[in-house]
């Protein structure tokens, strides 16, 4: 069977759980899975997450800039430009195996190689920018790319059509009221306290961790409430005991959740980073959230991600250096008395989510790719 689309993205969560919803969402319009070939890293967590899938795929040996400086992320940045050849051949071979009728570049250092080889064959590409503020390969390859796919009007990137973000499927159709019953019971939260679910990431925060696990003290008192952590495995084994709530607040700890539909359900409040993936997921369910963008992010662009949703009073924005025990516990308060106060946030976000639920993105990628003339 002919390729229909080949789908690059890779490295980390942020840029591969939106390339797999952009894979599912092209076999959900009726192409086949075999027809959609994932390219991403040999070194990134889509080793992991895109074999269970079902979809072709190929993980070229690539790495990406470091761009702290330590004597190990020297020596990774001297090996970088080898590497980057090999993968460009690589994805050059690739490409002219699968003859794609279109690529679809989801950024991240390991979309470079495949959407540079469609360039070099001549094959229309699309670029999906989610993030506020684009990233570096993104910016790169958006002058010739067919259509430049943007989750926000108004961007400076060329040829750009707002098209919303790629959101998994599960996501845009999850009814949150008719589903909150069942996630609870799934995800083992009782039904009469107020939930907040805290998720920073594949690999969790630091920073977050420790704010929250403070808050949960201070807070231990309260039998109406329930801290779902998501710590990230990394630091699961330093982090909090877990409470079990016969006398106070009940306090679940747990390393990594790929149950997100359902944690989503069964929340009443969300604790987040600002990537640009998170921020469409809020929206797309119309959860209320804090959100705690990472300063490290470069150009510090997860503030801008966040910000999509806080000017519009769609989540509370709350940088790093002013996320305190103090704050967060006056917020959660807050919300927990004024139910009216949360509904309001809730259906701001996902009346911000309208773009991402639209299938635009789907519609332009069939258009670039039925320019094709083979």
């Amino acid at each position: 069977m002919s390729t229909f689309a080949v789908v690059t993205g890779g490295g980390t969560s942020g840029h591969v759980l939106p390339a797999l919803a952009v894979a599912e969402a092209l076999a959900a319009a009726g192409h086949q899975r075999s027809s959609i070939h994932y390219v991403g890293t040999q070194r990134g967590v889509e080793t992991t997450l895109v074999p269970p899938t079902g979809f072709p795929h190929t993980f070229l040996d690539v790495v990406g800039l470091q761009r702290s400086v330590s004597l190990r992320n020297l020596g990774r940045n001297l090996l970088l430009p080898v590497k980057l050849v090999g993968a460009l051949r690589a994805a050059k071979r690739l490409v002219r195996d699968l003859q794609p009728s279109v690529v679809v570049n989801l950024g991240g250092y390991g979309s470079f190689p495949a959407t540079w080889a469609a360039r070099r064959a001549r094959v229309p590409y699309v670029v999906v920018s989610y993030d506020r503020r684009p990233g570096l390969v993104s910016t790169l390859m958006a002058k010739r790319a067919a259509v430049c796919a943007v989750a926000f009007e108004g961007s400076a990137l060329p040829h750009a059509e707002h098209t919303g973000a790629p959101v998994r499927g599960e996501l845009v159709t999850l009814d949150r009221a008719a589903s909150r019953a069942a996630a609870r019971d799934e995800l083992g939260l009782p039904a009469d306290r107020f939930v907040v679910g805290v998720v920073c990431g594949s690999l969790g925060a630091a920073a977050v961790n420790a704010t929250v696990t403070a808050m949960v003290q201070q807070l231990s008192a309260r039998a109406d409430l329930a801290v779902y952590h998501v710590v990230g495995d990394r630091f699961l084994s330093v982090a909090a005991p877990a409470r079990d709530g016969a006398s106070g607040i009940l306090y679940r700890v747990i390393g990594y959740e790929q149950r997100m539909a359902q944690l989503y359900a069964a929340v009443d409040l969300m604790v987040t980073r600002g990537g640009a993936g998170t921020i469409a997921e809020l929206a797309t369910v119309g959860v209320p959230a804090i959100i705690v963008p990472w300063p490290g992010a470069a150009e510090n662009h997860q503030v801008g991600n966040a910000e999509v949703l806080s000017e519009r009073g769609a989540a509370i924005l709350i940088e790093q250096s002013a996320f305190t025990v103090e704050r967060v516990t006056a917020e959660v308060q807050r919300l927990v008395a004024d139910p009216a106060a949360l509904a309001v946030i809730g259906s701001a976000a996902f009346a911000a989510g309208a773009a991402h639920r639209s299938g635009r993105l789907v519609h332009v990628i069939e258009r670039v790719a039925g320019g094709v003339q083979r």
